[in-house]
């Protein structure tokens, strides 16, 4: 039976983040031609090619994505098994930072596999929009934070998200209205310059009838039929209706890590490797836990 060999994974894993397998290898301490070989030698336990290689680094096949996934997982694993089986577990504290709508759809998973993995360590959580995040993360006030990209396919994109057009009703009424009420969160967010260049893009005419800074605050005026909103679709509860209907498409974003410190801490960098491990395989959710979410904001 063959077996992956978890140096090549790690490596690989590498490579995939870095983008390029120059800057890979001096992160991972072995030449370019070594670790190419390295790669190939994985492709051929795979059976599938694993890289496109470009002309400014290289990218992922669709094997590729399959595998990291795989991978980050598997790694991770082992990381926390060899840690608890050697009685080193992590200690200390980590604050993490991340759109409201990530910490209803997505926090609540991640944490607690990491919580029971990592008992002792202490975490802090801190929902603001990405706009609000980077200047903590740059002032250090925080050491890791989730935030969203304009571009999905970004190098250090870890998921890809949709925008969708939410209502109260699969065909509201208020469609018909010759200036199309919005409800949007703050103007610096990606949903409220996605929704208004989408609009403009097809000359339709709209008004920003409503204006909340809280995920909550959003989904209850749509609820209320008096405006369509914009949400990432794994926010959608499900008494909200998706439309696309008579609407402009949206574009997608991209969620990445982002740390604090150029050398983040153990715990740091735990957390981090556990987030890149599970967050992309994490199903679209959709719950109902908005209706009683805190204060906070947007992508």
């Amino acid at each position: 039976m063959q077996t992956l060999d978890l140096a090549l994974l790690r490596n690989f894993s590498v490579v995939a983040r870095a983008g390029s397998i120059s800057i890979a290898s001096s992160q991972v301490g072995r030449t370019q031609s070594a670790l190419s070989m390295q790669i190939q030698r994985l492709e051929a336990s795979i059976g599938q090619s694993l890289l496109h290689r470009t002309g400014s680094g290289v990218r992922l096949t669709s094997a590729g994505e399959r595998l990291l996934a795989h991978a980050e997982a598997l790694l991770a694993r082992h990381d926390e098994i060899l840690s608890d089986m050697r009685g080193t577990g992590l200690k200390g504290s980590v604050s993490l930072g991340c759109p409201e709508d990530y910490s209803i759809a997505f926090v609540p998973d991640l944490l607690r596999g990491f919580c029971a993995l990592h008992p002792d360590v202490e975490l802090r959580m801190v929902c603001a929009p990405t706009s609000e995040l980077r200047p903590l993360l740059h002032r250090r006030q925080l050491d890791i934070a989730l935030v969203s990209l304009p571009d999905p396919d970004a190098n250090s994109a870890i998921r890809r998200e949709d925008f969708v057009w939410v209502a109260s009703q699969p065909e509201p009424e208020i469609l018909s209205q010759d200036s199309l009420p919005l409800a949007l969160p703050a103007p610096m967010t990606l949903e409220y310059r996605s929704a208004c260049a989408a609009m403009e893009t097809i000359g339709r005419r709209y008004r920003i009838a409503f204006a909340s800074g809280s995920l909550a605050g959003l989904i209850a005026i749509a609820r209320s039929g008096h405006a369509i909103s914009v949400l990432t679709r794994m926010a959608v509860p499900p008494d909200l209706h998706i439309l696309s209907a008579g609407l402009p498409p949206l574009p997608a974003i991209g969620i990445a890590l982002e740390f604090g410190e150029l050398q983040p801490s153990t715990a740091a960098t735990a957390l981090g490797d556990h987030i890149r491990a599970v967050l992309p395989t994490l199903g679209r959710a959709q719950t109902s836990a908005v209706d009683n979410a805190p204060p906070g904001s947007q992508a």
